[in-house]
C-alpha cells in the first residue's frame, strides 16, 4: 500500500506539473499574440559572398598578397561610401516559400511594405519564389503586393530554383525580369478544383441530408448532398471564368507569350519554357546573386513572426514525428 501510495503521488505530481507548463504556455501565448506580432529583419548578403572570398584566399593565396587585397578593397569602399554613390544601389532579396493557402502573403505584404517605406527606393527587387499554387484568392493577393512595387517603377525579378506553377507563375509574371534553374517546374496556367460526394453512401444506409439555400446558385456541388447536372456545369463555368482572368492577367504582364499555347494546365522544366518565353533566362538565384554582389549592396529583408511556447512544442512534435516517419519509411523494400 505505501508502495502504491508513492506510486499515485508521483503520477499526480506529474499530471500537475503537465497541466501548470499548458497554462503558463497559454498565457504566455495570449501575452505574446497581443504585445509582439512581428518584425522585419535585415542582413547583407555581400558580406557572406566576402567571408566565402577571404576563406578560399586563404587557402590559395599569400598573406602579404592577400593583406593587399584587403586593403585595397576596404580602400575602395571608402571612397565609394565618401561619395555617396552607394544609395541608389541597393537592392533587396525576398523568398517565398508558398503553400496551398499562399500563407506566406501575410510576411510579403509587410515586406513590401517596409520596401516602399524606405526613404529611397531600391535599384531592385530580387524574389526567390517556390510554390507549386494553391487557392486563387491567397496567391490572387501575393500577386497583386508584387504589383505595388511594378507601380512605383521598381524593377522586379523573380527567380525559381525549383518550381512556380499554377498561382506561383501568376506571381511570377508580374516581374520585369523572370529567371529559372535548368530543371525548375514552370507553367500550369490552368484551374483545378474537385469536391468529393458521398451522396449514393449515404443514400446506401438511410441517411438524409437536407441542404436550404437562397440564391439560384449559393450551392453548386455539395459534398453530402445529390449534385445536379445544372449545378455541374455552372461550376464548369465558374472554373472557366476564374480561367479566363487568369489567361488575362498573365496576357497582360507578358504581352510576347502565346497564351492560347502555354495556358493549357501543362508545365514544363526551365529550358522547355524559355523556349515558350514562359521565362527569360536559365540561371540558378545563387548565380544570379553572387554576380548582382559584384556591382550592388544586397540587403535579405524577411518578416519573423516570433512563435510562442506553444507553436514551438507543436512544431517540434510534428518535426519529430516526421522524422520518425521518414525513418520508417527508409526500411521499407519500395
Amino acid at each position: 500500500m505505501a508502495e502504491y501510495g508513492l506510486f499515485l503521488l508521483k503520477t499526480v505530481t506529474i499530471v500537475l506539473a503537465i497541466l501548470i507548463v499548458i497554462g503558463v504556455s497559454a498565457a504566455l501565448s495570449m501575452r505574446q499574440k497581443k504585445s509582439d506580432k512581428g518584425h522585419i529583419e535585415i542582413s547583407k548578403i555581400n558580406d557572406r559572398f566576402r567571408q566565402y572570398q577571404n576563406l578560399m584566399s586563404g587557402f590559395f593565396v599569400n598573406k602579404a598578397t592577400l593583406k593587399q587585397q584587403a586593403k585595397a578593397e576596404k580602400k575602395a569602399r571608402k571612397a565609394k561610401e565618401k561619395a555617396g554613390d552607394h544609395s541608389d544601389n541597393n537592392v533587396f532579396v525576398l523568398g517565398f516559400k508558398g503553400d496551398m493557402q499562399a500563407s506566406a502573403v501575410a510576411s510579403l505584404r509587410e515586406e513590401v511594405t517596409a520596401i516602399l517605406s524606405a526613404p529611397e527606393l531600391p535599384k531592385e527587387v530580387v524574389l526567390r519564389l517556390e510554390s507549386p499554387g494553391g487557392a486563387v484568392h491567397g496567391y490572387g493577393l501575393a500577386a497583386s503586393q508584387l504589383v505595388r512595387l511594378k507601380n512605383k517603377n521598381i524593377p522586379l525579378t523573380v527567380c525559381i530554383d525549383n518550381v512556380a506553377a499554377s498561382g506561383g507563375y501568376m506571381m511570377a509574371c508580374v516581374a520585369d525580369k523572370i529567371l529559372a534553374a535548368p530543371f525548375a517546374y514552370v507553367g500550369s496556367i490552368g484551374v483545378l478544383a474537385q469536391v468529393p460526394n458521398i451522396h449514393r453512401l449515404l443514400k446506401k444506409h438511410d441517411v438524409d441530408v437536407e441542404l436550404h439555400t437562397a440564391g439560384e446558385y449559393k450551392q453548386t456541388l455539395t459534398l453530402m448532398g445529390e449534385n445536379t447536372k445544372k449545378g455541374r456545369e455552372k461550376f464548369k463555368q465558374e472554373l472557366g471564368e476564374i480561367h479566363e482572368l487568369f489567361k488575362g492577367f498573365v496576357s497582360e504582364n507578358r504581352p510576347n507569350l502565346d497564351i492560347e499555347a502555354v495556358a493549357t494546365g501543362e508545365f514544363w522544366l526551365g529550358l522547355e519554357a524559355k523556349k515558350r518565353h514562359l521565362v527569360d533566362d536559365i540561371i540558378t538565384s545563387d548565380q544570379y546573386l553572387q554576380d548582382l554582389s559584384e556591382e550592388a549592396t544586397l540587403y535579405e529583408l524577411s518578416y519573423k513572426v516570433k512563435k510562442t511556447l506553444v507553436e514551438r512544442m507543436g512544431k517540434t512534435a510534428s518535426q519529430s514525428m516526421s522524422s520518425a516517419f521518414e525513418s520508417v519509411a527508409n526500411r521499407l523494400p519500395f
